[in-house]
């Protein structure tokens, strides 16, 4: 298949599949294309959650679209880096219209685009994901009925051995998940779907004159299976960078040593970016920065030590020595969906202890939060910056950088939040900057 016609050039994409292996042509074309481009400067971008190759094309089209502006002399190189992940079809797609990001459905069911994500993103578990779509339009009162929808919904998502994706299966220490797969399913499933449902309305009644309605627990199995499902994209999403992306610049670095390398990542896509680092081979410095927009992943992750658990660190604890240059990490206080689902997720995972709505984002963020909510934590010599003042000021030259984003990444209404607002020129200036690219 052909690269889009995009608005930059040169521009490249790199697929890798669900277990990081890349499409070999267009790694190699990538890998030739540089040089004979004369590309000095390459940026590299990961989308988050999305469902198909024309809405990621769009993302980096559009984010890409103000840089030839903003650096004119520069010999820049773009890629889009298409990874299988999915968005439930409620949430919004970054620029998107609200017409053509569906609005969220009035009662918790399966939208045939979200049945159909589904089964591209979990081949082979068609009758899994039919019981669980039956479950949710019937929402059968019973107890044992939400039990059994918590069971479907572990089951979808488990690990496949024997595949690489099983070593990404345990999430960060910091998010207290040493096991491999999430506690919110250890325990009771109708609790788990109560919470989140009580979350949910308290959230939504924030911000809605009709104000406070009682909870519904298939409301709350909705967003079980969201969150399960989220799980299992973090999961790949290390795999992707670490066996994925960091073979490749590792690769691209022997090819074509002079190229500058910038990677940028939204969502989880900024997780997977950061465990590219990790899959960097030994001794390529090529890296120049990592810009994360809206990271989707702990916000301890790059920390030695944890705050409340000296004896533990981040599950990329060191990583950003690795890159020849700063870190930054891009956070906002208006994305919700990082700022209380994500805290609820993330708690539920390892603890079954009750709490609900935005207070236990407030109350849970410095333990479970998000690096897109609130920056990275814990990492001494971090750096912070609002984003007015980022874009005026010299970064540092390497170590973990924090810029308040909030002033443009602030529009968006449940259950995201301001979490896919990252379209915006000043955030393409903050990479350019970040890499130091003129």
């Amino acid at each position: 298949m052909a690269d889009p016609a995009m608005s930059v050039t040169p521009y490249w994409e790199l697929v890798f599949d669900a277990d990081g292996d890349p499409d070999g042509r267009r790694r190699d074309r990538l890998l030739a294309g540089v040089t004979e481009r004369g590309v000095r400067d390459l940026i590299v971008f990961a989308h988050g959650w999305n469902n198909d190759r024309s809405g990621a094309t769009r993302l980096y089209d559009r984010f890409f679209a103000p840089v030839p502006r903003l650096a004119p002399a520069a010999r820049i190189g773009y890629v889009g880096v298409l990874w299988p992940a999915m968005r439930f079809a409620d949430e919004p797609i970054p620029d998107f219209p609200r017409a053509v990001a569906a609005d969220p459905p009035g009662r918790p069911v399966l939208d045939k685009d979200t049945r159909h994500a589904l089964l591209e993103t979990f081949p082979g578990r068609a009758i899994l994901v039919d019981q669980i779509a039956r479950l949710l339009e019937q929402q059968p009162p019973e107890e044992a009925e939400l039990e059994e929808f918590g069971r479907l919904v572990r089951t979808l998502v488990e690990v496949v051995a024997p595949g690489p994706q099983a070593l990404f299966a345990a999430d960060t220490v910091a998010e207290g998940v040493p096991q491999n797969e999430p506690e919110m399913f250890a325990g009771s499933s109708a609790a788990a779907c109560e919470e989140f449902a009580r979350a949910l309305t308290e959230f939504e009644a924030s911000g809605s004159p009709q104000g406070f309605r009682f909870p519904n627990p298939w409301d709350g199995a909705h967003e079980l299976l969201r969150q399960a499902t989220y799980y299992a994209m973090k999961r790949r999403a290390g795999t992707v960078g670490e066996r994925g992306l960091g073979r490749v610049v590792g690769q691209l670095a022997k090819a074509a040593p002079g190229v500058r390398v910038h990677l940028v990542g939204h969502s989880f896509g900024a997780r997977l970016v950061s465990f590219a680092l990790r899959g960097l081979p030994e001794g390529v410095r090529t890296v120049k920065s990592v810009t994360l927009l809206q990271g989707a992943f702990s916000h301890y992750a790059f920390a030695a030590r944890l705050p409340h658990d000296a004896r533990a660190g981040g599950v990329l604890q060191g990583q950003q020595n690795r890159v020849d240059g700063p870190l930054v990490c891009c956070h906002s206080r208006h994305d919700a969906a990082l700022g209380t689902m994500y805290p609820l997720a993330s708690r539920m995972a390892g603890d079954s202890r009750s709490a609900a709505g935005s207070a236990l984002g407030r109350a849970l963020g410095a333990t479970w939060g998000a690096m897109g909510h609130d920056g990275v934590q814990a990492v001494p010599g971090t750096r912070a910056y609002t984003l007015a003042e980022a874009l005026e000021a010299r970064l540092p030259a390497s170590g973990c950088v924090n810029v308040d984003a909030a002033a443009v990444v602030r529009r968006g209404g449940p259950p995201a939040g301001a979490h896919s607002d990252i379209l915006h020129a000043e955030l393409a200036r903050l990479v350019l900057a970040a890499g130091r690219v003129r």
